[in-house]
């Protein structure tokens, strides 16, 4: 079990790794954008959009990531007063009774979208825009899906927690 939730985990932290190069990317767009607009007075609405898109990625596809290093808010009142086996417990059935059904929740009902995305490759409604609004909709099912490969992951350990006899696994 240990070693499936180290699988997920890589999942997450190369993805996330990954993704945070964007956020480069964005910064030098858009100083791209404000540079050309105001030295030479030319916009362009595909650099704008690509801002936007860089932005969604950013987001949607670091939630795992997020997830995996216990950034996401929580409400720990009480949480921080259990101990480890208490916190596996909530981190377990937080996983499995919010975290997945959500998920999957969130994929049933945003496949058809995306799929008549697909079916018609829809662009940008701007003249001049990117072509690939489809790709960008396609995040609505792979944010959920990395988060619940991350939300087993999560599972698992607290399981192995939550189960292990006077010890505890990292």
């Amino acid at each position: 079990m240990n070693r499936l939730a180290s699988l997920l985990d890589a999942v997450a932290d190369v993805t996330g790794r990954t993704i945070a190069w964007l956020t480069a990317a964005m910064v030098l767009v858009t100083f791209a954008i404000v540079v050309l607009r105001y030295a030479s007075d030319w916009g362009s609405i595909a650099l704008q959009e690509s801002v936007t898109y860089l932005h969604g990625m950013v987001f949607m596809l670091a939630a795992a990531y997020t997830l995996r290093h216990d950034g996401h808010v929580r409400v720990d009142i009480f949480y921080r007063k259990l101990g480890p086996r208490g916190q596996a417990l909530v981190n377990l059935l937080g996983s499995l009774l919010l975290l997945l059904p959500v998920c999957l929740y969130i994929i049933v009902e945003s496949w058809p979208y995306v799929v008549s995305s697909w079916d018609v490759h829809e662009g940008s409604r701007e003249a001049g825009g990117l072509p690939g609004v489809f790709l960008l909709k396609s995040l609505m099912v792979i944010m959920p899906a990395l988060l619940i490969l991350q939300g087993l992951a999560d599972a698992l350990r607290a399981l192995m927690t939550v189960t292990a006899k006077g010890q505890v696994s990292a």
